[in-house]
Formats: C-alpha cells, structure tokens, sequence
C-alpha cells in the first residue's frame, strides 16, 4: 500500500470536517478552538452550481467573506436600520475590526465587507450557520438583493431561494434527531430481538441432527407440490420425481452430512462466533479504505488570490481574482488597492500528486478488495481446518484436539497465507474487471453502435460468471488447503478433480443444502421480524405497561433494524454451516477414495454413512482370529 503514503503525509479530512473563514484557517480548531462555527457575510451568493459532495470536498466555500464565530447568529440585525445594533452585529465582524470605534460610514463598511450587511437567526449545519427554518421577518427588516431593497415577505423568499441547494443538501438534520430518539428509546427491545434470533439460529442448527431427514423430504415434496400446481408445468414435475428416484440414494448421503455437520457444530460450539472475528477485520478493512480515500481526496495544498469587495474602488480595477498569494506575509499596499485582500480559493489540483488521484484511488479501490477477500478466505480457511480436525478423529470426540478453531487460526496464520493471498488477488482482478466493464456501460449508455453494446454485454456476462466459478473453486482449494496443508495451485487442481469425479453428489448436495438453508434464513428473519412488527406498532396485546413497545416517531426504524440485523446473525450463523457441509463433504470424499475399510486404512466417516454406501471397518487380523477361536 505504499502509493497511499503520499495521501497520508499531503491528506487532510480537515477540509471535510472544519469549515474555513476567508484567510483559509480552520473554525473549531487552533486559535479558532472556540469558534467552531462559521456565518456567510452575504447568503445571497451561496448559490452553487455543483454538487454538494464537490462543493463540501472545496470546503463548502462561498464568494463572499466568511468568519469563524462562537456561535451561529439569535437575532435579526442589519446594518441598513436606523439603529445600528454594534453589540450585536461586533461577534460577526472581521476580527480586528472595532464596530463601536469606527469613524466609516456603513455604505463603506459594506463595501469593504468588514462586517456582515444583514443577520438573521440561524442554525448549524455542519458548523455553517444558515437560516432557521418557519422564520417570521419583522417588518422593519430589509436586505439589499440584486441593487434593490427588499422588506417583509420578499426577505424570507430570496434567503429561502439563494440557500435552498445547500438547505436541501442538510436537511435530514430533524429526520436525524427523531430517529436517534427512537433508537435511545427503543435500543433496549432491539437487543432482546437480537439474541432472540441468535437463539432461534442456534436452535435450528442444533435440532438439524434429529430433523434434516423429515424436514428435506417436507422441503422436496412442498417444491414438487407447487411446481404440481401449475398445469404448464407438469413435465416439470414428472422430471423431478423420476430424478428423485434415480437420486434416491445421493439425497440420503446429503441427508447424513447435513446431520453429522450439525453434529461437528454441536461439539465445536466456538465455531459459530467465528464470523464475530471475520466482521472486525472487515470493519478495519472498510476503515482503511474508507479513511485513506479521505485523505487522497483532500490532499490538494489551499491555494489563496487576491481579492477586493469591489472593483470600481479607485486602484482596485486590475483585481481581477487569478493572482495567487500567501495570506501570512501579504500586504495590501504591494497591490495598489488598499482593500484587497488575500482570501481562501480553493484546493490544488494541479500538482503531480493531485493529477494521479484517480489512479491512486484505483489502486486504494484494488487493495480493499484483495484485503476483503483475504480476510473472507481466511475465515473459510479457519473453519474447514476446524472442521477437519473434526472430520479425521477417529473416534469422535475424543479425538478431537483441544481448541480447534484457535489452533486452525494459528495454523492457517503462519503456514497458508501466501495460498489465501494468491488465491485473493485471482479473485479481486477478476472484480477490478468487472468494474471496468461497469465505468463503460456506464459511459457508453448513450453509444448507438449495437455491436459495441452487445459486446459489452456479453463481456460483463462472462466475467459474471468467472467470478463465481473463481468463488467456488477458491473455496473448495481452501479446505483442500487446510486439510494437506499444500499450495493453492496444487490444492485447487486436486479440489476441482475429485469435485468433477462425483459431480453429481455435488450438485444434489449443494442444492439441499442451499434449500435448508434459505429456510433457517426464513423462519429467523421472518419470525423475529413480523414479532417485531407486532411489538413495535403496538399490535401485540401486553397487560403489563413495562413490556409495552416505547411510543416511537417511526416505529418501522426499529423493526428494519430488527430485520436486517436478524438477517446478519442468520447469515454468520448459517454462512460457518455451511461452510462445515462442505468441508466434510470433501473429507467423505477424500475418505472414500483413500481409505478402503481395512485395518491400515480405515473409513473415518460416521456409521450412518457407512451404512447407506454398505461399507464397514475391518477389525484388525488379532480380533478377527479371537472371534474364530471363540
């Protein structure tokens, strides 16, 4: 990851999250520690033409003074009333600047932009202060907009008007505010709802030893069932029952691995939290990615003109905002025009760092996928040597070594990273293609030349289905990895020969298997889901007031919680049951054709299938001459 070091030492996500006044500095830190909050001295020339993603990543600036002030405007004031209200209008003014000791006339106070022309009270937004929302004008109260002089009414719709994009752009502030009061009130309930799916994960899993057999055979016939219900169908239907009877035998075999993996997670309890390890990496995965495309994308220097309020002041004509300089040492007389001044413009982009940003965060786009597939593999990798240890103990459990997940994650760290590494690019450049093959849909959307579009197409379509074919192939020369313990290469030839001599138990196995599967997702999320739904919207008659659902602003904020966090427990719960499946899928198979019952090579796969292959253990020659004498 070295290319990103430059985004670390350039970088800046100060640009994104401090606001700046007119010379640059930051507000709310340095000497502007105690004012973090910055006013617009002329709103009306914060229309942007940009979007606000580009507008924040330039500091959200605006062609007119800025200042770093404590707090955001209370009150309505104007330097065009009667009454010059100085004692509020000083916080707002350019810091320097004495309001109660200046001898200037207002019109040239204006002019010059030393304080703001007009306030009115506004609210933070991101640290800028823009206007309240449901403000009355007080009918006193007038601005100056476009050479006219604008009162009442008219006020509140050219303010509305000019600050409306950014508006918008912030306007899920009350959205926000009402949906953290409902996770504060509610967070307690979603939790019960969290562990009461984990639970019922757990359960099912568990309880697959003694169902699988009822409960495939349910699945199976309740697809034919409905298949049968369509007329159109019914050569369909036919299909499938005369496979079911040619595969009669398959399908048992499948049956007795799902119960025997259920049996493997029972014993190794420690493997269902597993993903909680694979989710934190993740996490500092997404963290890095996320945090080093910051600061590529705020490495540009600040780049500083020169400026004058207005350019018909005698001296000022030659003024024209191109001339960079550098606001520590400037000088105003070194211009000829006494009120130039050396304000913020904006970030460089000229540097040769800045012209290869978008190469930099391809590169930063292509790490983060090769380290989130590495860390996906080395979660597979962790629990097929899990299950493994489970598989190749003879007598189970006893043989089975102490601490097996941590050993296989010992294990896998300091012999097999390379394999996972190598295995994770293959994967990832097949990813950075497709997204190339995406940016160009994208940009030929409006190419007339079929052909083009057609080839593109078919393009993306193979490069879809290599990045399965990789997945599944990548997956399997995991197990095959952490069973032998060779390379990748080698482990991916041997998986995918012995998955091509039996392909068809794979194929019976895997879609049982996804079958039950997609059920325990089901009855999870949709159980403790629609329970949520009826807790939440108050549906669920409850004597008692303690167990009653809190009044909530969106009671439906909770149960979408509910629900995707039920799918995620699911989905780490059912993702290491699979994962089990197939490892001792591949162990039964690697079994069958290396060992043949004898004493010197005994079947280390469970009785119920050695018993639906007719296959047994030999006892040794000394028993078996001890049970002649007898």
């Amino acid at each position: 990851m070295s290319p990103c070091f430059p985004a670390w030492v350039y970088g800046d996500p100060r640009q994104v999250i401090y606001p700046r006044n007119s010379t640059g500095m930051y507000c709310g830190v340095g000497e502007n520690k105690d004012k973090p909050y910055v006013v617009y001295y002329d709103l009306l020339k914060c229309i942007t033409g940009t979007s606000i993603l580009a507008a924040a990543m330039n500091g959200l600036q605006c062609p007119t003074t800025q200042v770093c002030v404590a707090k955001c405007p209370e009150v309505f004031a104007s330097i065009y009333l009667k009454s010059l209200q100085k004692d509020i209008m000083q916080p707002y003014c350019q810091p320097g600047f004495n309001l109660t000791s200046t001898t200037m006339a207002v019109s040239e106070i204006a002019a010059k932009e030393l304080c703001p022309t007009f306030l009115v009270p506004s609210q933070p937004f991101f640290n800028r202060c823009f206007p309240a929302a449901n403000i009355s004008i007080p009918s006193d109260f007038s601005i100056i907009y476009q050479g006219r002089n604008v009162t009442g009414n008219d006020t509140k719709d050219v303010l509305g008007n000019a600050t409306s994009q950014i508006m918008d752009s912030f306007n899920f502030q009350n959205l926000g505010k009402r949906i953290f009061q409902d996770f504060a009130k509610s967070w307690s309930w979603i939790l019960i709802a969290l562990a009461i799916a984990m639970v019922v994960s757990l359960l099912f899993l568990l309880l697959l030893r003694f169902t699988a057999g009822i409960l495939v055979w349910v699945l199976i016939v309740g697809v034919i069932g409905v298949i049968g219900y369509v007329i159109i169908l019914v050569v369909v239907e036919v299909v499938l029952l005369l496979l079911l009877l040619f595969l009669r035998k398959r399908i048992l075999i499948a049956i007795a691995l799902i119960k025997e993996a259920s049996r493997a997670i029972g014993y190794i309890m420690s493997s269902l939290f597993y993903p909680i390890v694979t989710f934190v990496l993740l996490v500092v995965c997404v963290a890095y990615w996320g945090i080093t495309a910051l600061y590529l994308a705020t490495s540009g220097a600040p780049l500083y003109v020169i400026s004058a309020p207005n350019n018909s002041t005698p001296g000022c004509s030659n003024i024209t905002g191109n001339t960079t300089c550098d606001p520590v040492g400037f000088n105003s007389s070194s211009t000829g025009c006494q009120e130039s001044r050396c304000i913020f413009y904006k970030y460089n982009t000229e540097g040769i760092f800045q012209q290869n940003l978008f190469n930099l965060q391809i590169y930063n786009v292509f790490g983060f996928l090769w380290c989130i597939n590495f860390v996906i593999a080395l979660g597979q990798c962790v629990l097929a040597g899990t299950f493994a240890s489970y598989y190749w103990a003879f007598h189970k459990p006893k043989d089975i070594p102490y601490f097996p997940v941590s050993g296989a994650f010992m294990r896998t760290l300091r012999y097999h990273t390379g394999s996972l590494a190598f295995g994770s690019l293959i994967l990832t450049i097949v990813q950075m293609i497709r997204i190339v093959l995406e940016y160009l849909d994208h940009k030929l959307k409006g190419a007339q030349n079929p052909c083009t579009r057609f080839l593109l197409c078919c393009l993306k379509c193979c490069f879809w289905c290599l990045e399965k074919f990789i997945k599944f192939l990548n997956r399997n020369a995991y197990i095959m990895i952490a069973v032998y313990g060779k390379n990748f290469c080698v482990s991916a030839k041997n998986a995918f020969k012995l998955l091509m001599r039996n392909i068809v138990r794979v194929v019976v196995l895997d879609k049982i298997t996804d079958l039950l599967i997609f059920f325990g997702k089901l009855i999870v999320v949709g159980g403790v889901g629609v329970l949520a739904f009826f807790f939440f919207s108050g549906r669920l008659p409850i004597p008692n007031d303690a167990f009653k659902s809190p009044t909530l602003n969106y009671y439906w904020i909770p149960i979408l919680t509910v629900v995707v966090g039920s799918y995620m427990i699911a989905q780490g719960f059912f993702s290491v049951y699979n994962m089990c499946v197939d490892t001792l899928f591949l162990c039964f198979l690697e079994d069958l054709e290396r060992n043949d019952g004898s004493a010197e090579k005994p079947y280390y796969m469970p009785k119920s299938l050695m018993s639906i292959l007719n296959k047994k253990n030999r006892p040794p020659k000394t028993e078996e001459k001890k049970k002649k004498k007898k």
